[in-house]
């Protein structure tokens, strides 16, 4: 504590941005006694879906894990695995150091996770403490609510929950962080839960640590971001990062560093990583973090909602960067939901083309492959595509080079239309191709593609924060469980500000140009929001800041996506000034997200790098000097 009762930032480390993280990731930072939490995410949308879906499965079967012993519990519950390939190595250290750790894992089973976690604590022999969190299952007070009309509208296209026309089988909400706040109060060390939002672990280690209430607004806010900057793990310390080259050069590219945010009582945050790692921090990987996942100068979130218009970033050291200028507003009376249903069926089959002319040989095999399945075989699936993926250069140096992989993708609701065994089937439809194909063609020797693997629909809505559960329980003490209240003040928001720039320079005075990759000088990153996706670009000074923002309108990104890119959706933009930073926002461009999609870019990971590498007049002198 200061003499003033505000006590130090806490430092909160980023174990983990999904469920395929380092399993090192919470030993390495509990190994560090400087670090007082630890947070991590491990549940993506698509995670989720799965493991909803499962869990409704098991109900629908009746299948009751009470009477389970713990270890076959454990092999059927639904929730995240490899958060506990992760846990175990680190127990000792946790306790030996004293760092909190709260994680959103627990997908569909979340008691059931925090009861193994507190068996492999109990067997070790170590005094930790677990809770976890409820609320975020909201099943049945979603098809309650939709069987007695209520006006549910997805979030990325505005259909009603009937033009969407799928039976849900689960429907999770995202919950605040005010429940792990709670817990860790109470005197829980690890903290479990399902469906919190990926920041509320930060914020709701901060708001224990600081003392904060609902009604601190500014300092949630602040922690909100912080939590957004982290919560993608080594997503801000070097990973995606469009100077990645530089790294390399560095030999700092390997062992990236695990990102730490200390958080002050105001609310503001610096944002460091491991000691004795690879990797970076500086206002460009910070920079590129802020803007990834967004959707507008308002971040949403059910305890408060941060405005990005004045935020600041501030080089304070080697690896450190200070973040300011967030302010907190209500927090909206809804909360983001996930519904998951089977959506059917799907398959795809993959041939190699190699060589010259390969539009017309893409143009042989898909007018080809359509004869052979026919018509009356189309007309039954839901969707069929064709996709060309990669080139053939000129003199190519190898022949992989020259490989084109040409991609069909097929949606039906009946799995018997993919059945490889039957004559009028998908696969066997393509097989008869194989004999009659263009020059240069080849196929894979695995076929397993071709069979028909069921996928899921998923449909993002509003639920009102009061259809949540919101509740935490103590697996120690004799403490009941402890419900969380609602917000103590709302505020509703209608659709985030869009605008090209309110006072754009001409062009023209920046001088001659040359035809470059957009990414020769503009940093950015992209990521996606279920079927929406994001991306956002930044440079480096005030000069090629008035020249993106005045050059990068909504229009000149719908040119650069090119028409067979561009979806026909809306596009939103805006801009955060103080970081030369301008960020857009496509609507539905994923084809209904992860689950159901036909794109290889399913997260739109890969949408940035396509933009950056897509030539563009840009003034000579800032080429002259450097490109990224």
């Amino acid at each position: 504590m200061t003499s003033n009762n505000v006590r130090r930032p806490v430092r909160i480390g980023g174990a983990s941005g999904g469920f395929t993280d380092r399993v090192a990731a919470i030993t390495r930072l509990a190994s560090d006694p400087d670090v007082d939490a630890i947070v991590g995410d491990w549940l993506s949308e698509n995670v989720m879906t799965g493991y909803g879906a499962g869990k409704a499965r098991r109900d629908k079967l009746g299948i009751s894990l009470q009477d389970m012993p713990l270890a076959e519990r454990r092999r059927a519950g639904q929730f995240a695995s490899t958060f506990l390939q992760c846990f175990e190595p680190a127990i000792h250290k946790l306790a030996e150091n004293g760092a909190k750790l709260a994680v959103n894992a627990g997908a569909s089973d979340t008691e059931l996770l925090a009861e193994i976690c507190k068996d492999i604590v109990d067997k070790a022999g170590l005094n930790l403490k677990v809770a976890w969190v409820e609320g975020d299952d909201v099943t049945v007070s979603f098809k309650e609510m939709a069987a007695k009309g209520a006006d549910f509208k997805s979030v990325a296209d505005g259909k009603t929950l009937q033009e969407w026309g799928f039976e849900p089988l689960c429907a999770q909400a995202y919950l605040g962080s005010l429940g792990i706040a709670e817990a860790l109060r109470q005197g829980a060390d690890i903290v479990i839960c399902g469906r919190v939002s990926d920041a509320a672990p930060t914020i709701g280690v901060a708001a224990w640590w600081h003392g904060w209430d609902a009604q601190q607004l500014d300092e949630l806010a602040g922690a909100l971001i912080a939590g957004h900057v982290i919560e993608c793990s080594a997503f801000v310390t070097g990973g995606y990062y469009s100077r990645f080259k530089d790294l390399m050069k560095a030999k700092k590219h390997l062992n990236l560093g695990f990102p730490i945010a200390e958080v002050r009582h105001n609310g503001s945050f610096d944002i460091t990583k491991e000691k004795s790692t690879n990797g970076v921090v500086n206002s460009e990987t910070v920079t590129a973090q802020l803007v990834y996942e967004i959707s507008g100068p308002l971040y949403f979130n059910s305890d408060v909602v941060a405005d990005l218009h004045n935020i600041l970033l501030e080089e304070t050291g080697a690896d450190r960067v200070h973040v300011s200028g967030v302010r907190g507003l209500p927090p909206p009376p809804t909360t983001r939901c996930g519904v998951t249903a089977d959506g059917g069926f799907q398959a795809e089959w993959h041939f190699y083309l190699v060589g010259l002319d390969i539009e017309e040989k893409c143009q042989w095999m898909e007018e080809q492959a359509r004869y052979a399945i026919g018509e009356e075989l189309i007309s039954k699936f839901s969707m069929l595509k064709f996709h060309v993926h990669g080139t053939s250069p000129a003199n190519p140096r190898n022949q992989e080079v020259a490989t084109v992989d040409f991609r069909i993708f097929a949606q039906a609701r009946d799995a018997a239309l993919f059945d490889p065994g039957l004559p009028d089937g998908f696969a066997r439809k393509l097989y008869e191709t194989v004999l009659q194909s263009c020059p240069g063609v080849s196929r894979p020797n695995d076929l397993r593609q071709s069979t028909a693997k069921s996928y899921y629909e998923y449909y993002p809505t509003l639920i009102p924060q009061s259809a949540c559960n919101h509740r935490v329980h103590l697996l120690f003490g004799k403490h009941g469980p402890i419900d969380i209240p609602l917000p103590p003040v709302i505020s509703e928001y209608g659709p985030q500000e869009s605008y090209n720039t309110r006072n754009p320079v001409p062009l023209e005075r920046f001088g001659e140009t040359v035809e470059a990759p957009l990414g020769y000088i503009a940093l950015g990153r992209s990521g996606d929001k279920a079927s929406d996706a994001n991306v956002g670009f930044f440079v480096r000074d005030q000069e090629q800041w008035d020249w993106l923002r005045s050059f990068l309108t909504i229009e000149k990104v719908k040119e650069l996506l090119g028409p067979e890119e561009y979806s026909g959706g809306r596009i939103d933009r805006f801009e955060m000034g103080n970081i030369r930073a301008v960020h857009f926002l496509l609507k539905n461009h994923l084809d209904r997200g992860y689950n159901s999609g036909s794109k290889l870019d399913t997260l739109a990971k890969n949408l940035c790098e396509y933009l950056r590498a897509k030539y563009v007049p840009i003034p000579r002198k800032f080429l002259e000097n450097g490109r990224i």
